[in-house]
């Protein structure tokens, strides 16, 4: 009896299968568009835009009006300004109806007086410019009473400029600043150095559990389980606990390395410099090789015992039989937790800003990132180097699959 094949061709048939595959995809398509390329593109937008936290609104007048003076010094004042210190504003107006019981006096230009309507045309307001408007005002009662009346009343203003998150004009102000100067291949050389030695020592360190615990014996699920607390513990408890730890004035282990006579001063192990970045790179190997640790001892409880029972029989030594039949058959899943784990540690930043903040040495890209667009308020070149981060991983990636070996489906 022969199997079931599904169509091929360019048949009516194949066609319609396809038009169907392609509507029940379109919902998947359209959320992954939305969830991963949109913000991608607007990372890449703002990246070509000098933009600030201050150009998160788009430039706009502001007015305040209060009721000040006392007897016949009593006035309404208008104070308008323009939001943005660099752009300015075209069709500045002002209009405000003024409470009964208050008789204006004279208005000086921009504004004219219509019973009691207001209107001031300023035309345009330039970055940063500020105008002043005095209504020399009689109030009938007591000022105190209309002082609330007056406040109370919102003035009207209109108003445009140009956003500059939205507009057409581009820049490269932003790459120009990340790539000035040493200050980014320093930050660049840290990152690499964080990077590949916490790859590679999570990985190392992994399958070196992996090799402890590939055996049977009592208490196996115990350990396995305390293997796994460093990666599931929240990342701010073990964070703290290690500042403390290695606190320099307070710390167990500058107190354990002076009594045992190793030191006769405290060491600053998150404040020195290379100190610091060994410390966050050792860090990052402890608290992540549980992950490499799970997969390389599912892949080697899956090899077949025989081999290394043929092995045995041809008197292989333990390291001959690990590097020889252990290795070659672990290569697949140590490429795939490379790959992973390289994109991940390059991406990290929660770890090295809770351990340090970026100081002593230890700033890397991501904590670059959020330097530039926060604690300087430049959104714009946090998203170039964003972007040169994104750069960095896709040609990491590119040489990763032409050079490394394909092996398990890689």
């Amino acid at each position: 009896m022969t199997s079931a094949t599904p169509p091929t061709g360019t048949g009516a048939l194949a066609k319609r299968e396809a038009r169907l595959a392609w509507t029940l995809l379109a919902p998947t398509v359209i959320s992954v568009s939305l969830v991963v390329i949109l913000p991608l593109l607007a990372i890449f937008w703002i990246s070509f835009k000098p933009f600030t936290l201050s150009d998160l609104r788009p430039p706009a007048p502001v007015v305040r009006e209060s009721l000040r003076g006392s007897g016949d010094d009593l006035r309404i004042e208008y104070r308008l300004r323009n939001s943005s210190q660099e752009i300015a504003i075209d069709g500045v107006t002002l209009s405000d109806v003024l409470p009964d019981g208050v008789v204006a006096g004279d208005v000086a230009a921009p504004c004219v007086l219509d019973g009691q309507d207001l209107f001031c045309d300023f035309g345009t307001l330039e970055g940063g410019q500020r105008e002043r408007i005095r209504i020399p005002v009689d109030v009938d009662g007591d000022p105190d009473a209309f002082e609330d009346v007056v406040e109370a009343s919102e003035p009207r203003v209109t108003g445009s400029g140009p956003n500059v998150l939205t507009n057409f004009e581009f820049s490269l102000e932003n790459y120009a600043r990340v790539f000035d100067g040493s200050e980014f291949w320093g930050v660049l050389w840290v990152t690499l150095f964080y990077t590949v030695f916490g790859t590679i020592g999570a990985l190392v360190m992994g399958l070196f559990a992996a090799l402890l615990l590939n055996k049977s014996f009592k208490g196996q699920g115990v350990i396995r389980g305390l293997y796994l607390f460093p990666y599931v513990a929240p990342v701010i408890a073990v964070a703290f606990t290690w500042v403390t730890l290695f606190d320099p004035f307070s710390g167990s282990a500058n107190a354990l390395l002076i009594q045992m006579g190793l030191t006769s001063a405290p060491i600053n192990f998150f404040g020195e410099r290379p100190l610091a970045l060994i410390m966050v790179t050792v860090f990052e190997i402890w608290r992540y090789f549980p992950l490499s640790f799970l997969f390389i001892l599912a892949r080697m409880q899956s090899i077949d015992s025989s081999m290394y029972e043929a092995a045995d029989m041809d008197g292989a030594s333990p390291f001959q039989k690990f590097w020889l039949l252990s290795i070659p058959q672990l290569l697949g899943i140590l490429s795939v937790l490379f790959l992973l784990r390289f994109i991940w540690t390059f991406n990290k930043f929660d770890d090295i800003f809770l351990l340090t903040g970026g100081n002593a040495g230890t700033r890397t890209l991501t904590v670059n990132v959020y330097e530039q667009a926060f604690a300087i308020s430049n959104i714009g070149a946090g998203a170039a180097v964003a972007v040169v981060i994104l750069l960095c991983l896709i040609a990491f990636s590119f040489v990763f699959f032409r050079f490394i070996s394909r092996e398990e489906g890689l």
